[in-house]
Order: structure tokens, then sequence, then C-alpha cells
């Protein structure tokens, strides 16, 4: 799989982490990119051709009690189209659930969630792309990958996150393109060509939600974001991922990617 500008749904501390990775990458600066060609080397980044990972679902409000779920995440890449399913494995009021997203060659993708409590499966339309992704801080868009050229992108400068270097990229919806935010502006690892943190805009001056990868391992000579967050900066609400498992290149079928593997479970 190639990654996206957002979040792939897989314990240092970022800051002491990220910190130890530039011993690794002390190359000289590198010449600054376009944002075209930047967004398209993150979009582009070499992930595998499929993964299979298990994942730990932490929903974190600013009060109250932490909710935990387990989920597994399946993804395939067959070079310009990508599918993706997530199962959800516990508690009991989640288990079974589903989701599956498979791209097209034209650019867009097909979404749809299973739940085993009605014994049906419903299409995500364009409508529905901004709302909550099963009460997550995560919606569905943040769950798609969008074209490279859907957004006008630009290099606005370069700054050091955590003691990596940084270009910081801004991506705004070309005319035309439903899109729940006005901007996105990601700090993306000049070595890695990938991004480390990333606040989403809706019509305002303050960004709206941030993601930030929390943790990176060297997994199979592919670095992993093992553990991300999205925060909701108005409620303070997040959704942290941490991934406990994960292999790459284990040739997964077409077959697992379609709506009766979605169903079955």
């Amino acid at each position: 799989m190639r990654s996206s500008l957002l979040p792939r749904p897989f314990f240092f501390t970022l800051f002491a982490f990220i910190s130890c990775l530039s011993c690794f990458f002390s190359t000289p600066t590198q010449a600054q990119p376009s944002g075209r060609d930047l967004a398209q080397l993150v979009h582009d980044r070499y992930v595998g051709d499929d993964a299979v990972s298990r994942q730990i679902m932490e929903l974190i409000p600013t009060r109250g009690q932490k909710r935990i779920r387990e989920l597994t995440i399946s993804g395939v890449d067959r070079g310009t189209v990508r599918k993706t399913l997530i199962r959800f494995i516990s508690p009991a009021d989640i288990n079974g659930t589903g989701f599956l997203s498979i791209e097209n060659e034209q650019g867009g993708t097909d979404q749809f969630l299973y739940l085993p409590a009605l014994n049906r499966t419903r299409r995500v339309v364009a409508g529905q792309k901004g709302r909550s992704f099963v009460n997550t801080d995560f919606t569905y868009e943040d769950m798609e990958r969008r074209p490279v050229d859907d957004s006008e992108h630009v290099v606005i400068g370069e700054e050091p996150l955590g003691g990596v270097d940084c270009w910081i990229l801004e991506s705004r919806p070309k005319p035309g393109t439903d899109s729940q935010y006005s901007m996105v502006r990601a700090w993306v690892a000049q070595d890695m060509h990938l991004p480390l943190r990333v606040d989403f805009f809706a019509e305002g001056e303050e960004p709206v939600k941030r993601y930030s990868v929390l943790q990176l391992e060297n997994i199979q000579d592919i670095w992993t974001e093992t553990k991300v967050t999205m925060e909701d900066l108005h409620s303070g609400h997040q959704t942290v991922l941490e991934t406990t498992e994960i292999r790459y290149n284990t040739g997964l079928p077409d077959n697992a990617f379609t709506q009766q593997a979605l169903e079955t479970w």
C-alpha cells in the first residue's frame, strides 16, 4: 500500500522517539520540492503491497471514562487502486462491525459499513463523508485517500518537529471538490515523506482537528506509524490507535475485499 496525507489506520512519546530518528536521517538538507510534487511523494510512499494489522483503539473524553476497542485492519494496493477492510472484534457492542473501502480507477472511493445487529450493509454516500466514523474523531472522509490533483498544494516553509526536519505543506480543495475541510496543513518528514502532524481547518483561522504520530517503528524495512492520535481541538476528545501487531506482504487475495467478505465474520 501507499500512504496518503491522512492517517492510516496502526511507547515512546513523539518528541523522545523522533529525536532518536535524527541520528538515522542525517543526510544533507534536500532541495524543497513543489507543493504538488511533495503531495505526490506522500501519496506514493511505499508501505507494502499488502498489510494485516491488529489495533487497540482508545476513545478518550476530556471528562469521564475512556473506552477501549480492538480491531483488525487488512489492506492491499493494486497499483492505482487500494482496498481496505476494518473489523471491530471487541467490546461486545461493536463486535463484528465492519468497514470496507474500495478505490476505483477514477480516483473515487466506495465505502460500506456493515452493522451485525441489523445484519445489513449500508453504503456511505457523499453527503455522509463528513460524519464521525463509528463515534471516533475520524470522519469517513478521513478514511479515504484523495487524488493529489483534487487540491492545490503549496510548501510554505520548513520546520523541525521533534528533531526531524519537516516541510510544511498546505493543501486546499480545488473548486468543485467536495470536502469538509477548507485546508489541511501537514508537517512532512523530509527524509521519509511521512506526515508527522496534520492540522485540519474548516473555514476558520484555527484548526479544528489535529492528527499526530506518537510512535514510529521500522518493521520489515518500512517506517510504520504504530501509535497515532486524532484530537478534536474544540472538545478535547481524542481517538488513539496503537498497532500491536502488523505484517506486510502476506499475499492477501482480492476476494478478501468484497461485500460478501465484509458480511462474513
